[in-house]
Order: C-alpha cells, then structure tokens, then sequence
C-alpha cells in the first residue's frame, strides 16, 4: 500500500482555487520532485498534504501504517527563522518534540536519534554553536537534521536550497540524496529542473496543466521547460 494517496485533490485559499483534480501516490522508497512555475501551488500543496491547511475537495491517504510523528518536514526559511537565538542543538532536538510529548526533559535514545541525525549531516561539531551565525548552508543542514529528527519514514522539503550558493546547493541534494539512499522516502518543491531529472523517481509538474510519473516518463511527455524564480507560495 502507498504512503500517501491523493485523489482529485483541490486546494486554495479563502474559497480560491488554484490547483484542482490533482492525484499521484507515494510509495516507499521514492523520491518525489513536484515542479512547476511561480504561483501554481507547489507549497499549498505540500502544506494540505501534511494538514496545515484543508482542502477544497478530493481526498488524502495515507497509507502502510504511516503515522504523522513519522513525517519530518523542512519549510522554506524565512528571515525571522535565520536570526533564531538558540544553539543548533536546541534547534535539531525541537524535531523531537512529537516524541517528547510533555516530558521535560530527552531520554538516552532520543539524543541518540538528535546526534546521529546532526553526524549524518556532517554538523556534529556544531552542536554548541549559535544558530544564527552559522552559514546559510549550515543553517539548512541544521534544519533538515531537524526535520530528520521527525522523519522515520517520510522526509518533505520545501526548496531546500532556496537563497543557497552553488557550493551550498550541490551539497544539501547531495545529502538529500544520501537520506534517499537510506531508506527514507523524499517529497521534495523545487525550481531546479535539472536537480529533479537527477534525483528523483517521480515528478509532480503541477499548473494548468498536472502530470505525474516518473521521471523517464516525464522526459517523454514534453513538458519540459523553463519554470520562474524562487519564492512561490
């Protein structure tokens, strides 16, 4: 059975619709690409999917015993996150708190999971460190151990590599991809097309026009093309 299950989905804000008869499935072990240009409803999607928001219409499954303390997701960053004053430490083991509950304090296994999570994503030696003076790239890496942290089987990533230079870039697919390696399964937003037909299994192309298959398929199908800057909502 698949993880998650979509079926004629529509979605929008305040009554407004801006994607509609939207289905794919997730199974485990693929690597989801969604693309597509500004404004055509790549992080609403994502968003209804994990139930930050309700949709308009269809229906979203979730399958193969996945439970939501199962799902890490990485939100795109904004300005008010970047100057967050805490440790990385403090932010990474925030991840945890699905399974903390109202406990106060992490059990043995948990800080296991915080620190295995942080020397899987090469930033053990961060651990002390401020977040808001690290790198935009470390911060990323701080984040998406964070989300790791939440993630047993189910990782989403909403244009991870959003304001990240080229060096940045390479290394958070790279890890990314890594993750996927592992076992765990990817939903990842992005603009670069070209991260997409490397990486990824699948490709989500929403916009008037929805596609999705894998991504062979997706070569074939011509849609193909150019897609806007960075920022969509």
């Amino acid at each position: 059975m698949a993880y998650l299950t979509i079926s004629n989905l529509s979605l929008g804000y305040e009554g407004r619709e801006i994607l509609k008869d939207v289905s794919f499935q997730v199974n485990k072990g693929d690597y989801l690409c969604i693309v597509g240009e500004n404004g055509s409803g790549k992080s609403t999607l994502m968003k209804t999917v994990l139930g930050l928001q309700s949709p308009l219409g269809g229906v979203i499954r979730a399958g193969d015993g996945l439970r939501r303390r199962e799902i890490g997701y990485l939100p795109q960053q904004t300005e008010v996150q970047r100057d967050f004053p805490a440790t990385a430490w403090e932010v990474v083991t925030s991840g945890l708190l699905n399974r903390q509950g109202l406990r106060p304090f992490l059990t043995k296994e948990e800080k296991k999971i915080a620190r295995d999570a942080m020397e899987t994503l090469g930033i053990a030696e961060l651990e002390k460190k401020c977040y808001r003076e690290l790198s935009g790239g470390q911060q990323q890496r701080v984040l998406l151990a964070r989300a790791l942290c939440a993630a047993g089987r189910l990782l989403l990533l909403d244009e991870p590599v959003a304001g990240l230079d080229p060096a940045a870039t390479k290394e958070m697919y790279e890890l990314v991809d890594k993750l996927h390696r592992s076992g765990i399964t990817v939903i990842m937003i992005t603009h670069d097309l070209s991260a997409a037909l490397t990486y990824a299994t699948h490709v989500l192309h929403v916009g008037e026009d929805v596609f999705f298959g894998t991504v062979e398929e997706y070569r074939k199908s011509g849609r193909l093309g150019g897609f806007g800057e960075e920022g969509e909502k």
